[in-house]
């Protein structure tokens, strides 16, 4: 048989999967436990005699070879390979293929590329192949479903709305100009912040405002930080046990509660718990909660909770931020508070809380984020735990470890920065590489069930506002006084709400849950952290963006595959955008058109368009917009774009 020189061999398209009961499947996340083969493919003029599955540990460490055996098919002009049964523990895995050929040895690693089905092999004579990933998981606890297929509100309590009759605290500074105000912010980077000036929203001010959020399609408000504090963000908690009186104390959040729960709506708190507040009920460094705390005494019973270098002034920090000093959740007391029958998770998942999304996840511990998970779900099965991690967390190493949040007795997801990021750049950059790492390696990386509740984003308390970053003129070489004031010319605004619809459209449309960070919606913009938390301008929001919003809601809440259908990516490219979402004989498309020229979408099968209402096997999609279709079929539809 003709054989080609090894050095030919590699350009070659080769080809890798998993088999899952049966069935091939590009997941790189499986359940301990189901049916799992590995399959490869490459073409038969390679000449290979023999294809091993190379496993590491993810130190690094080669801990097994399993030898792939050849399905023969004689008509083929495919050699195809495949392994017996793969068992493996819980844990992250890496792997590789050593294919011998009749010209010599290859390596067969990550290439980053797929053709829809399969993950393209890259071969390479040497053995320094990137290795493809594998996570088994063994999930311990009910999945979360009554978060999937909605959207999460994000609400900045401060800044939302007003309701209720709340006493506004002697050292608080309130901002009587809801409209007009500039929020509080440091001359310079680092400079001295009191952040005790509040705009005066509260939880009341949420209650009578669910009407307004039930119509974007939310099923789950996600609140920034409730517990008693001395601050208008709330990160520096003077203590987990009381909900913050100027935001309407206990009686609000339990009404809030009840009354979200009415609607279907959920309600997710932050949870903090990887520092307190210096002015707080445990370390009380100011002595406003008495004679005891950490910070007086050393007989306080939280005085083992922190770490001090020279009592009592000298302590660890977060971020070597003064006035948040770190504790440790790990230690006996500390985390019993938190996780114990009495403590701070079982008091408000009682109360009927969904869940928590927990602060700088990556500092905890993973046994304190398992302690959190089990308390959570043996009050509440199905609550869910979300995480603060801005990275690729089924890899993700932290101060020199490794995390397990996927091995199934952690998280149910994070926030994914990296499609925030991978948006953004095909927006304002016509850049691919960013999102189509975030609709591979961050989406495959995931177990399924995981991605399907993941908290996708397009912008938080944390980044800048997602308009202005889609529109906007960049802050580089501005001030914090000039960032106070300077606002999107008309030409920007315009160019943002176009980029701003078409990024909502994929937020809605990917595995995972969207996230919405208050405002956005209305068309609230701001540059970084004081000046993405405006108030919500109520009366006057852009209508455009709106509409856009509550459309988009409707679709994906009336349309169950956007709960846990499969998805699949067809093309990108920088004025291309076209991926599906299926399940059963329905097959759902959602098509991005970042240029100028108006495109065709041609189908095998008949569509119809969920924004326009427009039917056939081609449909039009004008310049800068993004449309969804929907079709039946037995099959999976041909589908491409056609341009002029």
């Amino acid at each position: 048989m003709f054989r080609i020189p090894r050095e030919d061999i590699t350009p070659l398209a080769a080809r890798s999967c998993f088999l899952i009961s049966g069935e091939r499947s590009r997941e790189r996340a499986v359940t301990s436990g189901v049916p799992l083969h590995v399959a490869f493919s490459l073409p038969r003029h390679a000449g290979a005699t023999n294809v091993d599955l190379e496993i590491f540990s993810e130190n690094g460490d080669h801990v097994a070879d399993i030898a792939l055996s050849q399905e023969i098919s004689p008509n083929s002009l495919i050699d195809s390979f495949v392994t017996g049964e793969v068992s493996l523990p819980v844990g992250l895995w890496f792997y590789r293929y050593r294919i011998d050929t009749a010209c010599g040895r290859l390596y067969g690693g990550y290439s980053g590329d797929s053709d829809g089905e399969c993950e393209c092999v890259y071969l390479k004579p040497e053995e320094d192949v990137r290795k493809f990933q594998m996570t088994v998981s063994d999930f311990l606890y009910e999945a979360p479903r009554e978060r999937y297929g909605g959207i999460i509100y994000h609400i900045f309590v401060d800044r939302f709305s007003r309701g209720g009759d709340v006493i506004v605290r002697p050292d608080a500074v309130l901002i009587d100009d809801w409209y007009g105000g500039i929020t509080e912010f440091p001359e310079y980077p680092g400079a001295p912040l009191k952040n005790n000036t509040f705009f005066g929203g509260t939880l009341w001010g949420i209650v009578d405002k669910l009407d307004y959020i039930s119509s974007l399609g939310v099923n789950t408000i996600y609140l920034s930080p409730v517990f008693e504090s001395v601050s208008n963000h709330k990160y520096d908690t003077g203590n987990y046990m009381k909900v913050d009186e100027m935001f309407g104390g206990d009686g609000a959040l339990s009404t809030l509660i009840r009354k979200a729960g009415e609607r279907g709506i959920g309600i997710i708190l932050d949870g903090v718990f990887n520092h307190t507040g210096a002015d707080s009920l445990y370390f009380n460094r100011y002595g406003h909660y008495g004679n005891g705390g950490a910070y007086n005494t050393k007989s306080s019973p939280y005085y083992p909770w922190y770490e001090f270098q020279h009592y009592p002034d000298k302590y660890t920090c977060w971020w070597g931020i003064e006035i948040l000093p770190r504790i440790n959740p790990d230690f006996p007391t500390c985390s019993e508070y938190f996780c114990g029958k009495d403590g701070v998770i079982s008091k408000y998942t009682k109360m009927g809380i969904a869940g928590f999304r927990l602060d700088v996840a990556d500092e905890l511990s993973d046994g304190f984020i398992g302690r959190i998970k089990r308390r959570l779900n043996a009050i509440k099965p199905g609550a869910i735990l979300y995480g603060e991690v801005w990275e690729d967390a089924s890899n993700k190493i932290a101060y020199g470890k490794r995390k397990s949040y996927y091995h199934g007795s952690e998280l149910d997801g994070v926030m994914n920065y990296p499609l925030r990021d991978g948006i953004i750049s095909y927006f304002t950059d016509g850049g691919t590489e960013k999102l189509r790492y975030a609709l591979t390696d961050i989406l495959y990386n995931a177990p399924k069930r995981i991605r399907d509740a993941q908290m996708n984003l397009l912008g938080t308390h944390d980044t800048e506002r997602i308009l202005t970053m889609l529109g906007g003129e960049p802050s580089d070489g501005y001030s914090n006084r000039e960032l106070s004031i300077k606002r999107m010319t008309p030409a920007e605004r315009k160019k943002g709400i176009r980029r701003l619809k078409m990024a909502y459209t994929i937020l809605c449309t990917v595995p995972g849950i969207p996230t919405v960070y208050y405002g956005d919606e209305a068309g609230v913009e701001g540059y970084k952290d004081p000046f993405n938390r405006l108030p919500f301008p109520w009366g006057h929001e852009c209508g455009e963006i709106l509409d856009h919003y509550r459309k988009t809601g409707n679709i994906r809440r009336t349309s169950p595959v956007y709960a846990k259908g499969e998805f699949r990516l067809i093309m990108l490219t920088s004025d291309t955008l076209l991926f599906a979402r299926y399940t059963d004989n329905y097959f759902y498309f959602t098509c991005v058109n970042n240029s100028p020229e108006e495109v065709g979408l041609l189908s095998s099968h008949e569509m119809s368009g969920l924004y326009t209402g427009n039917t056939g096997r081609k449909i039009k999609i004008p310049p800068y917009t993004a449309e969804i279709f929907v079709c039946n079929a037995k099959t999976f539809p041909a589908v491409r774009v056609i341009r002029r």
